[in-house]
Protein backbone atom coordinates (compact mmCIF):
# COMPACT_ATOMS: atom_id res chain seq x y z
CA UNK A 1 0.00 0.00 0.00
CA UNK A 2 1.01 3.47 -0.66
CA UNK A 3 0.00 6.57 0.33
CA UNK A 4 0.15 9.19 -2.56
CA UNK A 5 -0.62 12.67 -3.45
CA UNK A 6 -1.23 12.16 -7.06
CA UNK A 7 -0.24 10.52 -10.60
CA UNK A 8 -0.20 12.41 -13.75
CA UNK A 9 -0.33 9.62 -16.47
CA UNK A 10 1.34 11.68 -19.78
CA UNK A 11 3.80 13.27 -18.39
CA UNK A 12 6.79 14.81 -20.32
CA UNK A 13 8.16 16.74 -17.95
CA UNK A 14 8.96 13.94 -15.28
CA UNK A 15 11.81 12.46 -17.28
CA UNK A 16 12.52 11.53 -21.31
CA UNK A 17 9.92 10.07 -23.34
CA UNK A 18 6.20 9.37 -21.83
CA UNK A 19 5.55 8.63 -18.16
CA UNK A 20 3.64 7.32 -15.77
CA UNK A 21 4.67 9.78 -12.85
CA UNK A 22 3.29 9.47 -8.75
CA UNK A 23 3.97 11.61 -5.99
CA UNK A 24 4.16 10.46 -2.90
CA UNK A 25 3.00 11.58 0.09
CA UNK A 26 5.17 12.59 2.55
CA UNK A 27 7.95 14.48 2.54
CA UNK A 28 10.78 15.14 5.53
CA UNK A 29 12.98 17.78 3.42
CA UNK A 30 10.32 21.00 3.32
CA UNK A 31 12.71 22.49 0.66
CA UNK A 32 12.10 26.21 0.40
CA UNK A 33 10.44 27.07 -2.45
CA UNK A 34 9.32 23.29 -3.37
CA UNK A 35 7.44 22.88 -7.17
CA UNK A 36 4.79 20.60 -4.85
CA UNK A 37 4.70 21.83 -1.28
CA UNK A 38 1.04 19.46 -1.12
CA UNK A 39 2.86 16.57 -1.07
CA UNK A 40 4.79 17.47 2.68
CA UNK A 41 2.75 16.37 5.42
CA UNK A 42 2.89 12.59 5.81
CA UNK A 43 -1.41 12.97 6.61
CA UNK A 44 -3.67 13.39 3.99
CA UNK A 45 -2.80 11.67 0.61
CA UNK A 46 -5.04 8.87 -0.84
CA UNK A 47 -4.03 4.99 -0.33
CA UNK A 48 -3.57 3.02 -3.46
CA UNK A 49 -2.27 -0.45 -3.88
CA UNK A 50 0.83 -1.64 -6.05
CA UNK A 51 -1.31 -3.65 -8.28
CA UNK A 52 -4.18 -0.40 -8.51
CA UNK A 53 -1.05 1.50 -9.57
CA UNK A 54 0.31 -1.26 -12.09
CA UNK A 55 -2.77 -1.50 -13.88
CA UNK A 56 -3.02 2.08 -14.73
CA UNK A 57 0.47 2.15 -15.77
CA UNK A 58 -0.56 -1.24 -18.06
CA UNK A 59 -3.32 0.31 -19.65
CA UNK A 60 -0.73 2.80 -21.65
CA UNK A 61 0.85 1.15 -24.00
CA UNK A 62 2.85 4.61 -24.91
CA UNK A 63 4.80 4.91 -22.17
CA UNK A 64 8.39 5.08 -21.97
CA UNK A 65 9.31 4.51 -17.98
CA UNK A 66 7.63 5.60 -14.55
CA UNK A 67 8.86 8.63 -12.23
CA UNK A 68 8.56 8.02 -8.51
CA UNK A 69 8.51 12.00 -7.19
CA UNK A 70 6.89 13.50 -4.33
CA UNK A 71 7.65 14.28 -1.53
CA UNK A 72 10.41 11.84 -0.85
CA UNK A 73 10.14 8.32 -2.46
CA UNK A 74 12.54 6.76 -0.15
CA UNK A 75 10.26 7.67 2.42
CA UNK A 76 7.96 4.70 1.21
CA UNK A 77 10.64 2.42 -0.38
CA UNK A 78 9.95 -0.89 -0.45
CA UNK A 79 6.24 -0.81 -1.77
CA UNK A 80 7.65 1.60 -4.52
CA UNK A 81 10.32 -1.08 -4.68
CA UNK A 82 7.34 -3.54 -5.40
CA UNK A 83 6.18 -1.55 -7.98
CA UNK A 84 9.28 -1.37 -9.26
CA UNK A 85 9.84 -4.44 -9.79
CA UNK A 86 6.79 -4.94 -12.09
CA UNK A 87 7.20 -1.95 -13.67
CA UNK A 88 10.33 -3.37 -14.84
CA UNK A 89 9.06 -6.71 -16.26
CA UNK A 90 7.07 -4.35 -18.53
CA UNK A 91 10.48 -3.47 -20.13
CA UNK A 92 10.19 0.40 -18.44
CA UNK A 93 12.46 2.26 -17.52
CA UNK A 94 12.22 4.10 -13.88
CA UNK A 95 13.40 7.51 -12.37
CA UNK A 96 13.36 8.15 -8.80
CA UNK A 97 13.35 12.05 -7.53
CA UNK A 98 15.12 12.20 -4.23
CA UNK A 99 16.15 14.94 -1.82
CA UNK A 100 18.62 12.68 0.12
CA UNK A 101 21.84 12.48 -2.09
CA UNK A 102 23.32 8.93 -3.33
CA UNK A 103 25.97 9.22 -0.76
CA UNK A 104 23.67 9.13 1.98
CA UNK A 105 21.24 6.74 0.46
CA UNK A 106 24.33 4.27 -0.19
CA UNK A 107 25.90 4.58 3.29
CA UNK A 108 21.70 3.69 4.35
CA UNK A 109 21.10 1.33 1.22
CA UNK A 110 20.25 -1.55 3.91
CA UNK A 111 17.79 0.35 6.08
CA UNK A 112 13.80 0.68 5.18
CA UNK A 113 14.20 -1.07 1.78
CA UNK A 114 16.83 2.04 0.45
CA UNK A 115 18.50 -0.81 -1.42
CA UNK A 116 15.69 -2.29 -2.86
CA UNK A 117 14.45 1.00 -4.60
CA UNK A 118 17.58 1.97 -5.71
CA UNK A 119 18.05 -1.75 -7.07
CA UNK A 120 15.13 -1.14 -9.46
CA UNK A 121 15.96 2.88 -10.34
CA UNK A 122 17.58 3.02 -13.81
CA UNK A 123 18.04 6.71 -12.79
CA UNK A 124 18.31 9.17 -9.58
CA UNK A 125 17.87 12.67 -9.65
CA UNK A 126 19.15 13.69 -6.20
CA UNK A 127 19.55 16.27 -3.78
CA UNK A 128 17.25 19.37 -2.55
CA UNK A 129 15.98 21.71 -4.32
CA UNK A 130 17.49 24.49 -3.17
CA UNK A 131 15.64 28.47 -4.18
CA UNK A 132 18.80 30.15 -4.96
CA UNK A 133 19.93 27.71 -7.40
CA UNK A 134 16.77 27.20 -9.35
CA UNK A 135 17.34 27.30 -13.05
CA UNK A 136 15.28 26.84 -15.76
CA UNK A 137 17.56 25.51 -18.17
CA UNK A 138 18.23 22.23 -16.41
CA UNK A 139 16.71 19.21 -17.74
CA UNK A 140 14.18 16.99 -15.69
CA UNK A 141 15.68 18.86 -12.26
CA UNK A 142 14.76 22.03 -10.32
CA UNK A 143 17.95 23.38 -8.97
CA UNK A 144 21.92 23.37 -10.24
CA UNK A 145 22.98 21.35 -6.99
CA UNK A 146 20.84 18.11 -8.35
CA UNK A 147 22.36 15.45 -10.47
CA UNK A 148 21.06 12.55 -12.80
CA UNK A 149 22.65 9.87 -11.84
CA UNK A 150 22.96 6.03 -13.14
CA UNK A 151 22.21 3.96 -10.14
CA UNK A 152 23.48 0.50 -11.60
CA UNK A 153 26.38 1.85 -12.34
CA UNK A 154 26.79 4.30 -9.08
CA UNK A 155 26.01 1.39 -7.09
CA UNK A 156 28.58 -0.95 -8.40
CA UNK A 157 30.92 1.99 -8.10
CA UNK A 158 29.90 2.81 -4.91
CA UNK A 159 29.44 6.51 -6.00
CA UNK A 160 27.92 8.54 -7.74
CA UNK A 161 28.05 8.10 -11.67
CA UNK A 162 26.38 11.43 -12.84
CA UNK A 163 24.55 11.40 -16.81
CA UNK A 164 22.94 14.20 -18.44
CA UNK A 165 19.46 12.53 -19.65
Amino acid sequence: MLTISDTVNDSIVDGPGLRFAIFVQGCPHHCPGCHNPQTHPFTGGKQVTTEELLARIQANPLLDGVTFSGGEPFCQAQALAELGREVRKLGLNIITYTGYTFEYLYEHRAENGIDELLSVTDWLIDGRFVEELRSLELHFRGSANQRILVVPESLAAGQAVETDL
